[in-house]
């Protein structure tokens, strides 16, 4: 039976015509295994799917959804006065039972507080968490937490690390998945008083493989499968691991030249840069799931064109056919 995805139409700084090409190239990647739910305004929605291939408009339905939330509007505020958003009304679509899961590239703290909203939390779970990638030496490291919580207790880390370890097992294929603590240094004493609780706890379980505290300088040598963290210190690291994306290119065009290399060196170094910089790239990964919530929610980067939307989706069907949220239900819950 295909997976049902719900899809907020009017989620990004470029919605909604890149959301419908991307869902439509998700939905050609995976013939007959998907199906899309598109919320948004019908007109507009309407006409862009009329666009498409005959096969493709088969397997989308669109739920006429007209209000939008800005990127900008306080997210409590707009999920009440705005009940027939395409947030609102995608997420009511999953807790209806229709969808498998729900995708947005629009108001990430909308996404999350109508998830929470609408279909709750897993049992067990005190703080739905979103979770980053990295790209390092032997892989991908999951960062997590990245921002959704910045104030966070010890406890709330240690779920953090368990719900990392399944999404990492499940969805990336790794064996006994390995959880370091990220740290000043390496030695369990160290850190603040949330560093040092949280290593006590983490070090107590028997159910994660935990490395111990892993320093900054040991990320990109794939220190650990998860490398957990509070949503401040996380949030930093992503978006610096972000910014080598644009910045370390430049930095080495500017020396190119002034080693004044000749065009054919300069096209080798930069087709080796380019796939450098291809690990780096959110596009590849599409968006960050939110662990925790009682169903598959999947947060898109707002400036996200129609090559991540295909992989937001993507990630959001092979993370329901994968049974992630209820294998963290059963982890939770034990």
């Amino acid at each position: 039976m295909p997976t049902q995805i719900a899809v907020d139409a009017m989620g990004g700084d470029h919605a909604p015509d890149v959301v419908v090409e991307g869902v439509a190239a998700a939905l050609k990647s995976r013939p007959g295994e998907l199906d899309v739910w598109l919320t948004g305004p019908a007109d507009q929605l309407s006409v862009l799917v009329a666009q498409l291939d005959p096969e493709i408009q088969a397997k989308i339905r669109v739920v006429d959804s007209p209000d939008v939330i800005g990127m900008d509007e306080a997210p409590a505020v707009a999920l009440k006065s705005k009940p027939k958003s395409s947030i609102h009304v995608g997420l009511g679509l999953c807790k209806a039972g229709k969808a498998d899961a729900f995708v947005s590239a629009g108001n990430t703290g909308a996404v999350m507080a109508g998830a929470l909203f609408l279909i709750g939390r897993l049992p067990g779970v005190s703080r739905p968490t979103a979770i980053g990638y990295f790209p390092t030496l032997k892989g991908t490291t999951i960062l997590v937490d990245v921002g959704t919580n910045v104030g966070c207790k010890p406890e709330h880390l240690v779920q953090f690390a368990r719900m990392g370890a399944v999404y990492v097992e499940k969805v990336m294929g790794a064996d006994n998945p390995s959880v370091g603590l990220l740290n000043v240094g390496e030695e369990p004493g160290k850190g603040d008083d949330l560093a040092k609780s949280t290593y006590a706890l983490l070090d107590e379980r028997s159910d994660l493989n935990f490395v111990g505290n892993v320093e900054g300088r040991e990320v990109m040598n794939h220190a650990a499968d998860v490398l957990v963290c509070d949503g401040f210190v996380g949030n930093i690291l992503l978006k610096y691991g972000e910014s080598l994306a644009s910045s370390l290119p430049r930095m080495i065009g500017e020396e190119m030249h002034r080693l004044q290399m000749t065009p054919e060196a300069m096209s080798i170094v930069g087709k080796a840069l380019s796939g450098v910089k291809a690990r780096f790239d959110y596009k590849e990964f599409g968006g960050a799931p939110l662990l925790g919530v009682n169903g598959t929610v999947f947060i898109g980067h707002g400036s996200s064109d129609a090559y991540a939307i295909k992989n937001l989706v993507l990630a959001a069907d092979k993370m329901v056919r994968e049974q992630v949220s209820s294998t963290i239900a059963e982890v939770m819950s034990a």
